[in-house]
């Protein structure tokens, strides 16, 4: 069999999105977070109170996933959950002031990896990138 004369574009977009997400992890875990973590807290930060099924659903994980990082999150001291008054088993997760400053130390990892992965591009590589990553998106997008 031939060897192909360039390497899958999928092979080298998994490797880059693996090396970017690492080093997103790194920079969220020397703030004094994660990934689950960052999504609970800015899911908080963008709405006052929230119950769990709509963190699950704004963070992308499953309700035993989500109920794991939260019982971490409250032990921490970073939350409080109480039952909805209106419906007793539905939890209402909000953000402590200790949470708050989680938050924001770990938006100061995020920002900084953000400009991190921007360094080198200019407004129109970003703009183009952008555009090549929505262009694949939509080519896998089911029919």
């Amino acid at each position: 069999m031939p060897k192909p004369d360039r390497q899958p574009l999928g092979v080298d977009l998994a490797r880059t999105a693996k090396a970017a997400t690492r080093a997103f992890d790194d920079a969220l875990a020397a703030a004094g977070g994660s990934r689950p973590v960052w999504l609970i807290l800015i899911s908080l930060k963008t709405r006052a109170m929230a119950n769990q099924r709509e963190l699950a659903e704004a963070v992308g994980i499953q309700g035993a996933t989500l109920t794991h990082h939260l019982n971490a999150m409250e032990s921490a001291g970073l939350i409080t959950r109480r039952r909805d008054p209106a419906n007793r088993r539905v939890h209402l997760v909000e953000l402590t002031a200790a949470g708050d400053t989680t938050f924001h130390a770990l938006r100061t990892a995020a920002v900084e990896h953000d400009r991190r992965l921007r360094d080198g591009l200019s407004d129109a590589d970003q703009a183009e990138l952008a555009r090549l990553l929505a262009r694949l998106r939509e080519n896998v997008a089911p029919a």
